[in-house]
């Protein structure tokens, strides 16, 4: 497993400073993990900051908002990125789940203050708080209009919010627990959500009601992603017909993160099982890069990348430090991974 180069949290504000410093450690698995610090020692004339590493690490490329460093000795480097902008009055405790909308001019957050809010993207003015949830709002993400917002909480109501008025406009009850994520099938007649209780569920907007239960596990699960599956998977074929309420299910899988240390791939029109693989910890959270090619994330820092096609070991697995993987997002060629340090 690779070795981890890291820098503390504020190192940006750290260096903004004449004579600043920031802490660094690189930590290789079965090894002792080697300390050292970088120091700004002042600014060149076009304005980038002047930074020296301390003995065993090398500073590498330096600009206004990043700076390569590497450790020879373990043979590993990073680039670490200064925020683009930070916005620090939107919540008081730390923010639990946040997403984007479609267009970009809007974000919506969860935090451990317990509150939901709609901003703008650009300058973090907030626009609308959504009050309705009882105890703490989980997950909130956009539909793909932009105009409307899912959330999930830890009341085990599943609702839908006008992101123009702050109103709510459905409420969905069936989850005998906390409702940990949700996914929006195709333009969002249909939607997801996975519980503490063990199940997945699919709901119908315009009905509010609930069309069945996609999965029950038996143990919690963490997160979920829907995708199109590969042309040559089984998705295996529905017991009875599906309801007409049912809009974009056909040819779709349904990947569950669980608890018991399982990742699961089910058919959502069909509600087959298509594959079960095993992993060292319990799941957090999952995702698509493609049709074929799926990433988890588990609780003890392990990434596994899948081919849904066959599940019976990964095509790799990525470790860069122990902390659990918390969410995990598609990006250009690769992907975006937050963990829990």
């Amino acid at each position: 497993m690779a070795a981890t180069l890291r820098i503390q949290s504020d190192w940006s504000r750290a260096l903004s400073r004449d004579e600043g410093e920031a802490w660094l450690s690189c930590r290789s698995p079965g090894k002792p993990t080697l300390y050292g610090s970088v120091t700004r020692r002042g600014l060149s004339s076009e304005g980038v900051p002047d930074i020296v590493a301390s003995e065993g690490f090398v500073v590498g490329e330096v600009t206004k908002k990043s700076i390569l460093i590497s450790c020879p000795h373990e043979n590993v480097s990073t680039k670490f990125l200064a925020p683009y902008t930070s916005f620090c009055r939107i919540h008081q405790k730390s923010i639990t789940c946040l997403d984007i909308s479609s267009g970009g001019g809007l974000g919506v957050s969860t935090s451990t203050d317990g509150t939901m809010k709609i901003w703008q993207a650009a300058n973090g003015e907030i626009r609308r708080l959504l009050e309705g949830h009882v105890y703490d709002v989980n997950c909130c993400r956009f539909f793909p209009s932009g105009l409307v917002v899912l959330s999930g909480g830890m009341d085990a109501q599943l609702k839908i919010w006008s992101a123009e008025d702050a109103s709510c406009v459905v409420t969905f009850k069936g989850h005998k627990g906390g409702i940990l994520d949700t996914a929006i099938v195709d333009r969002g007649r249909n939607v997801l959500s996975c519980s503490r209780d063990g199940t997945a569920r699919l709901w119908d907007c315009g009905k509010s009601a609930c069309l069945g239960v996609i999965a029950d596990c038996g143990s919690p699960i963490n997160g979920i992603a829907v995708g199109t599956a590969d042309n040559s998977l089984n998705l295996g074929t529905p017991e009875k017909p599906p309801s007409e309420r049912e809009v974009g299910t056909e040819g779709k899988i349904l990947l569950l993160a669980r608890e018991d240390k399982k990742l699961q791939g089910v058919g959502l029109q069909s509600r087959q099982p298509v594959f079960l693989f095993v992993g060292s910890d319990a799941f957090n959270c999952c995702t698509f890069l493609s049709s074929t090619y799926i990433l988890a994330g588990t609780q003890d820092g392990n990434i596994y990348q899948l081919d849904v096609r066959n599940t019976n070991s990964p095509i790799q697995v990525i470790h860069r430090s122990g902390a659990p993987v918390l969410s995990l997002l598609p990006y250009r060629d690769g992907f975006s991974a937050s963990q829990g340090n």
